[in-house]
C-alpha cells in the first residue's frame, strides 16, 4: 500500500548525520526495533526523574504533601505537548488504567452492551467483557477487515449499535494490526444517538502532531511509547458529560474535587515519571524537532517494511505484503511465514525467540490466525536496522517455520 510519508530516510536527523544514540540507554547487545511497545527515555528526563526521586526520598514528608499542588503543573506541560486544555486532562499509570476509570466510572443497566471491534487491545476487550457480565450485559464486536477503508470500518462498527448500546470503545491505532479507525466518523455517529465513546488512543502521543481528536467522549494515551516519557506515564482526557463521571481507581484525598483535580491525589504513588516527562518531549524538541522526527520516522517505516517484506517474499514464494486500510505513519504490518504466530501465545513464543536467538527486539502480532511482525520506528532506527534484519532474521524465521 502506498504511503503518506513525504520525506526519503536519506538522511538522518543529528548534525553529524548520525542519531545521537548517547541520548538514549538501550543496550547494545540488542537491536531495537520495538518502539511501539516500549519506547526509549532520553537520558536527560531519566536523570531528571532519578533527580526528583532523590529528593521525594530525601524528605517524603514534604514531597507527598505538595504533590497535588506539583501535578497541576505537570497536568499543564503534558496538555501542552498534547495540544488540549489542562482542565479536560487527567494522569494515570497507563492507557489500560484510564481505560479501566471509564469502566468503572459509568453505571451499566442491566443488559447493557458494549461495542467495540475486533482489532482491540486484549486486556481492553477483557475489561470490557468483565462489565458486560457484571450487569448480565454483551459485548459485540465489529469485524472489521485489515483492508476497510475509514466509510466501510465506520458502517461495520455502527451496525453492532441497538437501542441497549452503553458504550464505543475503539483503537485510534490498533496495537496489533497497526492501523487507523476512523475516530471522527464513529464520534459523530455516537454523538448524534447519545453514546459515550472511548477512544485507545495508546500509540498517538508523539507519533501524530495532534494526537488527541477533537470529540466530545474520553481519549486515553500512553506517553511511554512514541513521546518517549518515563515508563508509567499516560493521560485520559475526557471533554462533555463523561468528564464529570469520572473517578479515580483508588479512593484518596481527592474526593472533595471534580474531574481532574480528584486524580491529583494519588497518596503515595511515585509520579516522578509524569514529572519528567516535559523534559523527555523538550529533549526531542531541541535535539532534532517533533515534527522532523515524525517525517523520518514515516519514511524509515515505508523503507523497513518495503526491505522486509520483499525478503520475506522472496525466501517463502508467499506474499509477505499486507493491504492495510488506514495506515498510520510510524507503525507497519509486515506477514510472517505461514505457520508462525497463529495464536497469542505462540506470537509471544516467537518475539522472545528472536530476542534471545538473534539479539533483535521485535513485536509479533496474531490477527486472524495470521501472524505478522509489527514493525515501528523512531529517532535512532536506520535504514540499516532493517537491512540487518533481512539479513539476519528472514531466513531464521523462514526455517523456523519449517521446523513446525
Amino acid at each position: 500500500m502506498a504511503s503518506s510519508c513525504s520525506t526519503a530516510p536519506s538522511a538522518l536527523l543529528t548534525p553529524e548525520g548520525q542519531p545521537a544514540l548517547t541520548d538514549w540507554s538501550l543496550s547494545a547487545d540488542k537491536l531495537h526495533l520495538n518502539h511501539g511497545s516500549f519506547g526509549a527515555v532520553p537520558r536527560a528526563a531519566q536523570e531528571h526523574q532519578l533527580a526528583l526521586k532523590a529528593r521525594m526520598e530525601a524528605n517524603p514528608c514534604t514531597w507527598f504533601m505538595g504533590q497535588s499542588v506539583a501535578l497541576a503543573t505537570t497536568r499543564q506541560e503534558i496538555a501542552d505537548f498534547l495540544g488540549v486544555a489542562a482542565n479536560d486532562l487527567a494522569l494515570v499509570p497507563n492507557a489500560s488504567a484510564g481505560v479501566s476509570v471509564v469502566y468503572n466510572s459509568l453505571t451499566f443497566a442491566a443488559g447493557a452492551q458494549i461495542v467495540t471491534t475486533n482489532h482491540a487491545y486484549g486486556a481492553v476487550l477483557e475489561g470490557a467483557r468483565r462489565v458486560a457480565r457484571e450487569c448480565n450485559g454483551e459485548v459485540r464486536v465489529a469485524v472489521v477487515p485489515l483492508e476497510a477503508d475509514a466509510a466501510k470500518s465506520a458502517e461495520l462498527i455502527m451496525a453492532q449499535v441497538t437501542e441497549r448500546t452503553a458504550l464505543i470503545v475503539i483503537d485510534q491505532t490498533t496495537s496489533a494490526t497497526a492501523r487507523a479507525l476512523p475516530v471522527l466518523e464513529i464520534a459523530r455517529a455516537a454523538k448524534k444517538l447519545s453514546i459515550p465513546l472511548l477512544v485507545d488512543g495508546a500509540h498517538s502521543p508523539g507519533a501524530e502532531a495532534e494526537p488527541v481528536p477533537d470529540f466530545e467522549g474520553v481519549w486515553v494515551g500512553n506517553l511511554h511509547k512514541f513521546a518517549c516519557a518515563p515508563r508509567g506515564t499516560a493521560a485520559v482526557v475526557a471533554r462533555g458529560p463523561l468528564r464529570e463521571l469520572l473517578h479515580p481507581l483508588i479512593d484518596s484525598w481527592g474526593f472533595p474535587h471534580a474531574f481532574p483535580e480528584n486524580f491529583d491525589h494519588v497518596g503515595t504513588q511515585d509520579v516522578s515519571p509524569w514529572m519528567a516527562a516535559k523534559t523527555a518531549f523538550d529533549t526531542i524538541e531541541t535535539r532534532y524537532g517533533w515534527d522532523a522526527v515524525r517525517s523520518y520516522s514515516c519514511a524509515l517505516a515505508d523503507y523497513g517494511q518495503s526491505i522486509i517484506q520483499d525478503a520475506l517474499t522472496a525466501k517463502t514464494g508467499q506474499d509477505a505484503a499486507v493491504d492495510v486500510g488506514m495506515q498510520v505513519g510510524q507503525l507497519r504490518l509486515v506477514r510472517l511465514p505461514q505457520g508462525l504466530a497463529t495464536t497469542h501465545e505462540d506470537s509471544h513464543a516467537v518475539r522472545a525467540w528472536i530476542s534471545e536467538v538473534l539479539n533483535i527486539e521485535t513485536a509479533i502480532t496474531t490477527f486472524g490466525g495470521a501472524g505478522f511482525l509489527r514493525l515501528s520506528t523512531h529517532v535512532y532506527n536506520t535504514a540499516r536496522d532493517y537491512e540487518y534484519f533481512a539479513e539476519r532474521a528472514v531466513p531464521e524465521l523462514f526455517r523456523l517455520a519449517h521446523l513446525r
